[in-house]
C-alpha cells in the first residue's frame, strides 16, 4: 500500500465508525503514518472528533445514513470501533467495492453480536466455552438460568464495556436483569445470552494481531497476556504481564489463533479468555483494540493502537513487551458536562506514571473519563502505583 498526503488528491483515507477513547488513539496512530482520518460517532465532540481531520455525527445503526456518508467521504478503509453499527449495510458497502471493512464485513457482523460469535466459537469451531442459552423473553431467560444454575451471567447480545450485564444470584433477580439488559445494551434486540458462571482463577485479554509478513502473507502474532479486573462487567484495572503456565498460554494462543483465523482480515483482535490452572475457555473477541489493552501504552514498544494502525495498513508489527505495567480507570464521579480535573501534578509525581484524559464532553458517575498508567518492577507494584495515580486525579464540576 502507498500512503499519500492528507488533505490532498493522494490522501489515504480511513473512516472510523466510533470515536471514543480507543478510537482517538487509533486516529493518532494513523495520523503519525500520514493517513487522512474521518471520525464518526453518535454524539458530537467525541474524543476522536477532537483529533481527526474531519468528523461527522450520525446514527451509525441507520443503514441509509451510513451508506450516504461512505459515498460522500470515499474512504479506502472503514474501521468499526463500536457495536451499534448497521453491519448488514457494511457488508453491502464492502460487496459493492465502496471500501474495505476492517478486518472484514463478516467479522464485524459476527463479533458485534454475542450470538453470532458464540455460535461460531462453540458450535462451529468447537472451542471450549461456558455453557449458555439465548433467550427472547423473561420466561425463556428464567428457564435458562434454572437450567444452568445460580449464579449465572446475563448479557445483551449487543453491548460493550459491561453495559447491561448482570450476575444473577437467584430467581428473584431475573426480571430486573432482563429489563436492565434491554435498556442498557447498545441496540435493543430483545434477546440476551445467559451464561454459566465458570469458577476461573483469572481472566485475560490476549491481544492477537493479524498482519502481513515479509512474504506478503498474513501471519498471527500475540502480545504478552493482559490480566484484568472487572466490576459489573466493566474493566476497572489491567496489568501486563499476567503470569500463567506454559500449557495455559499455549492453549490460549491456540484458541485465539483459531477464532481470529476464521474471522480473517488484518488488524488487532482483543480475545478474552477464562483460565483455571491449565484449562482455558473462550469468552469473547473484539476485532479492534480493547479497553483492557490501554496498559500497552506504557508496556510495549508498539501499543495496541499502533499495532492496529500498522496491521490494517499492511505494515510490519512488533508485539514485544519492554516493561511490566498496569492501568487504572479514572471515573467521572458525577453527572455533568464539561467537567475539569485537578490533582494531576500530584498524580504524576508517582515515578514511571502517565495519565490519559479522554476529553469526553459529558461525565457520568461511572463513566470512564481517563486512565492512569504506571510501570513497576512487578505487576503488584505497577497495580498499586496505577491505582494511586488514578486516586489523585479529582474531577470537578465547573
Amino acid at each position: 500500500m502507498r500512503l499519500g498526503t492528507p488533505l490532498s488528491p493522494s490522501a489515504t483515507r480511513v473512516m472510523l465508525l466510533g470515536s471514543g477513547e480507543l478510537g482517538k488513539e487509533v486516529i493518532i496512530a494513523l495520523q503519525r503514518l500520514g493517513v487522512e482520518v474521518i471520525a464518526v460517532d453518535r454524539y458530537s465532540n467525541a474524543p476522536g472528533h477532537q483529533v481527526a481531520h474531519r468528523f461527522h455525527t450520525i446514527n451509525m445503526a441507520d443503514p441509509q445514513a451510513l451508506r450516504a456518508l461512505v459515498e460522500q467521504e470515499k474512504p479506502l478503509l472503514i474501521v468499526p470501533e463500536i457495536e451499534a453499527i448497521a453491519t448488514d449495510e457494511l457488508a453491502r458497502i464492502e460487496a459493492d467495492g465502496l471500501a474495505e471493512v476492517i478486518p472484514t464485513a463478516r467479522a464485524t457482523q459476527l463479533t458485534m453480536n454475542r450470538e453470532g460469535i458464540r455460535r461460531l466459537a462453540a458450535e462451529e469451531l468447537g472451542l471450549p466455552t461456558s455453557r449458555y442459552y439465548f433467550a427472547s423473553s423473561v420466561e425463556e431467560m428464567r428457564a435458562a438460568a434454572n437450567e444452568l444454575g445460580y449464579p449465572c451471567f446475563v448479557k445483551p447480545v449487543m453491548s460493550s464495556s459491561g453495559k447491561g450485564q448482570s450476575l444473577l444470584k437467584g430467581e428473584a433477580e431475573v426480571e430486573a436483569a432482563w429489563h436492565y439488559a434491554l435498556d442498557a445494551g447498545r441496540v435493543n434486540h430483545g434477546r440476551v445470552i445467559v451464561e454459566e458462571c465458570i469458577q476461573f482463577d483469572y481472566e485475560i485479554t490476549l491481544l492477537t494481531v493479524r498482519a502481513l509478513a515479509a512474504n506478503g502473507q498474513v501471519e498471527t502474532q500475540f502480545c504478552t497476556p493482559i490480566g484484568h479486573r472487572q466490576v459489573k462487567g466493566d474493566y476497572v484495572e489491567s496489568w501486563q504481564a499476567q503470569a500463567m503456565s506454559e500449557a495455559a498460554l499455549a492453549k490460549a494462543q491456540d484458541i485465539a489463533h483459531h477464532i481470529t483465523s476464521n474471522l480473517g482480515g488484518r488488524g488487532l483482535f482483543g480475545v478474552e479468555l477464562f483460565v483455571k490452572g491449565d484449562h482455558v475457555w473462550f469468552s469473547e473477541v473484539s476485532p479492534r483494540p480493547h479497553d483492557t489493552g490501554m496498559v500497552t501504552m506504557i508496556t510495549q514498544y508498539q501499543n495496541e493502537f499502533e499495532l492496529h494502525a500498522r496491521a490494517i495498513l499492511g505494515l510490519p508489527v512488533d508485539t514485544r513487551l519492554h516493561s511490566t505495567g498496569a492501568s487504572a480507570v479514572i471515573y467521572g464521579g458525577m453527572d455533568a458536562q464539561g467537567i475539569a480535573f485537578e490533582g494531576l501534578a500530584e498524580a504524576l509525581q508517582v515515578p514511571d506514571s502517565e495519565i490519559r484524559l479522554f476529553g469526553k464532553p459529558e461525565s457520568f458517575e461511572r463513566r470512564r473519563m481517563g486512565v492512569a498508567l504506571a510501570r513497576g518492577k512487578n505487576t503488584a507494584e505497577a497495580r498499586e502505583k496505577a491505582a494511586l495515580v488514578a486516586s489523585r486525579v479529582k474531577p470537578l464540576k465547573v
